[in-house]
Order: structure tokens, then sequence, then C-alpha cells
């Protein structure tokens, strides 16, 4: 099947993916009355009394928008807000399908801190959460903290957090299939963008103390060319003696590879020099880092990628639609680190004896969302 040309024509038969749809009647005056004026002015009163009411009152208790200024989209860079807006209404409709949000897509033509912080802002008395998507690093960084610091819902840059939750729950269930812990296993993340990063913090959350980043220079390390106030601070971290060196390089002796970066960047070689019973994450979309057989031709005990035609995709989906649901049935005034531990976990439990084949539950499995919701909560 050609995917491709496959969803054009959808797109075009049903022009997008999103409709309106209204939960009350309106085949009546009398509907017309209640839904509308005079009727609707008794709840816009009630909520001018006590605006908290508008959770209940209205769509606000249901809703997250979905933001992006088109600069960071889905691997094909940055294409624009108008060429972005497939991708949002996609987002939508998977909030809708796998935990009743409805999510409404917005895609900004502005794309500075400033400018996103601003218009985020104006919006956000309308929806119950803002779920950031595709805005380049290192501005999606900044924008993220701003808007969690000035707004009383929650926000998620969901390239980052999402993304590190279902690679956790990927990993923790890899490193049963090994035999390894994740306190004892270094790890080799290559991509020092939005997802190396959120997957990076995540890590350091649950309990990792080995890591070392590259990017496209290498190395991350204090002071090297090409960093920015991000990577700086996390090279303190992580590379304080200041360690130079490429990918393969690396790579030796490392128990697990994570890729966020780019297609081809690993060979079977590459990961034939990692330790005994490697885990492979190669996560570039369309095309791997690294293909699977040549990742298990190199050895590698499991391999994952981002695509829906091999074992073990990381796909975000497992993630954000519970989150933002615990969130939103908690009234949360914010997404910590430890909810998003404790859904990776979550996640990873409802595959209770993982194998080689199969480290992730299918974004299908009934109550999914759910679980993840009730995990997210129990932290709160």
């Amino acid at each position: 099947m050609n995917y491709n040309e496959r969803s054009l024509e959808l797109h075009k038969q049903k022009r997008g993916k999103l409709v309106i749809q209204s939960s009350f009647p309106l085949e009546t005056r009398e509907d017309l009355s209640v839904a509308y004026t005079p009727g609707v002015a008794q709840p816009c009163l009630e909520i001018a009394k006590d605006k908290n009411l508008a959770w209940e009152l209205t769509i606000k208790g249901h809703s997250v928008a979905v933001v992006s200024d088109g600069s960071a989209v889905l691997g094909l860079g940055n294409i624009g807000p108008e060429a972005g807006l497939p991708v949002m209404e996609g987002k939508a409709i998977l909030f809708k399908h796998f935990a009743g949000i409805d999510a409404y897509p917005i895609c900004l033509d502005v794309h500075d801190v400033d400018g996103i912080v601003a218009a985020v802002k104006a919006i956000a008395p309308g929806f119950g959460g803002i779920n950031l998507e595709d805005i380049a690093a290192p501005v999606c960084f900044e924008v993220e903290r701003r808007l969690v610091e000035e707004l009383d819902i929650p926000v998620m840059h969901d390239d980052q957090h999402g993304t590190a939750v279902v690679v956790l729950a990927g990993l923790l269930n890899a490193l049963k299939v090994v035999g390894k812990k994740l306190e004892d296993v270094s790890v080799v993340i290559s991509g020092a963008g939005a997802g190396g990063m959120g997957i990076t913090h995540l890590l350091f959350e649950a309990g990792l103390t080995k890591l070392a980043m590259l990017d496209s220079k290498g190395l991350i390390a204090p002071g090297r060319e090409g960093m920015n106030t991000y990577k700086e601070t996390l090279a303190a971290r992580i590379n304080p003696e200041g360690r130079t060196g490429r990918l393969a390089e690396a790579l030796v002796g490392a128990d697990v590879f994570i890729g966020v970066s780019q297609p081809g960047l690993v060979n079977a070689d590459m990961v034939r020099s990692m330790t005994d019973k490697a885990i492979v994450f190669a996560m570039a979309n369309p095309v791997p880092e690294v293909m699977p057989d040549e990742a298990r031709a190199g050895r590698a005990a499991v391999v994952a990628t981002g695509r829906s035609d091999y074992p073990n995709q990381v796909n975000n989906v497992l993630a954000f639609p519970g989150i933002f649901k615990g969130a939103l049935d908690g009234k949360l005034r914010r997404i910590t680190p430890a909810m998003l531990v404790a859904a990776a976990h979550a996640l990873a439990k409802l595959v209770p004896e993982p194998t080689s084949e199969k480290i992730m539950p299918s974004p299908f499995e009934p109550g999914l969302a759910d679980v993840v919701a009730e995990a997210v909560k129990r932290v709160a």
C-alpha cells in the first residue's frame, strides 16, 4: 500500500481530518433558546462570577490546544504553519480517539519565543491544556519553560516529554529482556534536540547514571563549538572533563544506543562494538539511524524504531493522550517529571512478559490511556 498517495487522496476527499460537532440538539426554537440566546446568558453569568466554572460548563475541561509554528515538523523540518496543519490535525484526532479529548490545531505564523508565548497565553482561557508540537530547538525549550511558569493549566512539549515517556517504557522492558538494570547501564544518545534532551532528563529522573550525548559535531562538551545554553548545562553534568569524539567512538562498550537524529549514522560494526546484549532504539523517521536487520547483524539483542512496519515501534501516541487525560481529569496545574516516570512504568507494565520482539504495548490496547491517566493522577 502506498500510504503517501492514499493519505493525500483522503485529505483531498475529506478536506482535512476534523469537523465541529454539536453536543446539543438543534431541532426546535426551544433548542435554539437553550443552546444560544437567551438561555446561554446564564452560564456566562455564572462563569463571570467564578471563572473556574468554565471547567464544568464549557469545552475547557476536555480540550487541548495543539500548538505549532511549523518549524520542526515530523522530520520534514521547517515547512511552515500551513504545511504543518495536517500533522496537527492528525494529533487532534489521536487525542479524540484514544482519550476522548477534544483537541484543536493551532498553527502560528510566528517563530520567536516572545511571539509564541504571547499567542498561546492569549488563547489559553479556552483550553484545559496546551500540547506544544513540532517547534524547533532551542526555541521550544524556552517557550515551554515560560508557559509552564506563566499559565495555570498544564503545558507539555510532546516532542520532548511524550517521546521520553515512551522511550523509558520501552527501555525498562528491553532491560528486562537482557537482564540489566537502568542504574547500571551506559547509554549513548545521538541527537541533542527536543527529543534527545527530553529523553536524557527523564532517564536521569528514573535512575540512569551513565550517559553520553552527541550532536552533529560529536560529543557535547563544555565550551565546545556549536553549543547552546541547554547543551552547556547538560554537558557540565555528563561530560565535565570535556571528552571529544564521534559516534563510532562513543558506542564502544555502551549498553544502549538511542537515536533521535539522522538516517544511516550507525552500521553493524558499530553495534558489534557495544556490549553483549546491546539495545538499539533507532528512531529517526522515516529512515532510522540503523535498519533493524543491520542492527541485529551487529548482534543487538533488542531493536526498536519509530516505524510501524517493524516490531517495537516507539510511538508517542502511547503516552500523550493518557498524560493529558490524567492532567485534565485531575485539573492539574503542571505535568511533573515524577508524573512522566510513573506514566512510563505504567506503560511498561502493560507488557508483563516482554520479549525481544515485544517491548511496547499496542496503541489499541483497551484502556491504555486510562492506565496512564491513573498513574499521572496517583503521583499528583
